[in-house]
């Protein structure tokens, strides 16, 4: 693949309490003919996330149409999972027209530095705001999964929610920073809200090089499934994209190279590149995805020139 990059496309302005800084993880949804809608996560003043909005123009989706003035889905109540940062990576319609919205909850911890497990959260008004479906996680922690049940991505077909997420139940010390270690994992829910308490290993890290991924995106086409994701390298310990295809999704045969999008030196994007998704506008095919400092320098995009 071979993309032209076109540079940052939204950056908080810095005047809303709620996003002074970042828009991370772009995660785009097309809610009518005239409005491509991206959610994604800006921070306060106190780095603490919550999730708004940008619409972009589908014919052209470098342009921005508009902004929401207040987060769609703020942060939990004091002692939940996601009292400390909320941060989408997945929205979708489900048959009877609501949006279900697959969200990552930030628990501080003394021990480890944080717990990141999955909260939902429904909208009925076709994405201006959302409640969630329950204070608690639907991706619990549990035994074989303890710290990180994270990262989704999820597809409703054949009746039945498809579910590809990161977990791990372990940290390790990295340059004398605690690090999470975490792979790619498959689950399958007939609700969207009921999944189970340990998923499929799909995708392990390759621990001499990477600690763990960053939200899977996967698309299903005619000669099977392609899959984005982020790599957390360890040298140089910053994200790098990744590129997969597989016959079921469950199978991935790893094609990082492939990709052809890495960073730009001295550019917004010159340290890292993360949270890569496709989005089809304008009859071209995009990738909006994030640079330096987890979408500290805004949203990018770039347009693909070959296959």
């Amino acid at each position: 693949m071979k993309w032209l990059k076109h540079g940052v496309v939204w950056t908080p302005s810095g005047t809303r309490w709620w996003a002074r800084t970042h828009a991370t993880c772009p995660t785009p949804i097309r809610l009518d003919e005239r409005t491509l809608r991206v959610y994604v996560q800006c921070r306060d003043e106190h780095n603490i996330g919550r999730i708004g909005f940008v619409d972009l123009d589908p014919l052209d989706p470098r342009k921005v149409i508009r902004e929401s003035r207040e987060p769609v889905l703020d942060i939990g109540s004091p002692g939940s999972f996601d009292d400390n940062g909320v941060f989408q990576t997945s929205v979708i319609r489900v048959p009877d027209g609501r949006l279900f919205m697959y969200y990552v909850g930030f628990e501080l911890g003394h021990r480890i530095r944080y717990r990141l497990l999955t909260g939902l959260a429904v909208s009925t008004d076709n994405g201006d705001s959302f409640q969630r479906i329950q204070a608690t996680p639907v991706l619990e922690r549990s035994p074989e999964e303890q710290f990180f049940r994270c990262g989704p991505w999820v597809e409703w077909k054949d009746d039945r929610f498809r579910m590809w997420y990161v977990a791990g139940s372990e940290w390790e010390t990295i340059d004398g920073k605690q690090m999470p270690i975490y792979d790619i994992r498959y689950a399958e829910s007939a609700d969207g809200i009921h999944w189970p308490a340990k998923g499929q290993l799909v995708m392990p890290v390759a621990l001499e090089n990477e600690h763990g991924f960053g939200r899977p995106v996967v698309r299903a086409g005619q000669d099977g499934y392609r899959m984005f994701y982020s790599i957390r390298k360890r040298d140089p310990a910053r994200y790098r994209l990744g590129y997969a295809q597989s016959r079921d999704g469950l199978a991935w045969q790893r094609l990082d190279a492939e990709l052809g999008l890495g960073v730009t030196e001295g550019a917004w994007d010159g340290d890292a590149v993360s949270y890569a998704i496709d989005v089809e506008a304008g009859g071209r095919t995009w990738l909006l995805y994030n640079g330096n400092d987890f979408g500290g320098t805004g949203f990018g995009i770039a347009e693909r020139v070959q296959p």
